[in-house]
């Protein structure tokens, strides 16, 4: 294992999650998708319909969680700054 994965590592174009193969997505034909994770994309749909700023509620616990923020509110702040580069929100930026 080890460093390897490194420059290849995705990154889901909704959520910001790190993905591995395993997490992909899913294009209608059962295909994998490269630029979403299996949370976010299913079958050629996104999983979830919302806004960026209701993704941006979502995932800020896990910033913590993770460790990558110490409250939600500087997860919050720290996403709404991250997620207009991602594919998905680039169009609500």
């Amino acid at each position: 294992m080890g460093n390897e994965m490194n420059g290849n590592l995705k990154i889901c174009q909704s959520c910001g999650m790190p993905m591995q193969e395993e997490q992909y997505g899913t294009n209608k034909d059962g295909s994998k998708n490269e630029a979403y994770c299996c949370y976010c994309f299913k079958e050629g749909e996104f999983a979830q319909k919302c806004s960026m700023e209701e993704m941006v509620d979502f995932c800020a616990p896990f910033e913590v969680e993770g460790g990558r923020a110490k409250t939600k509110e500087e997860a919050r702040e720290m996403l709404m700054k991250y997620f207009p580069t991602l594919d998905r929100w680039k169009a609500e930026a």
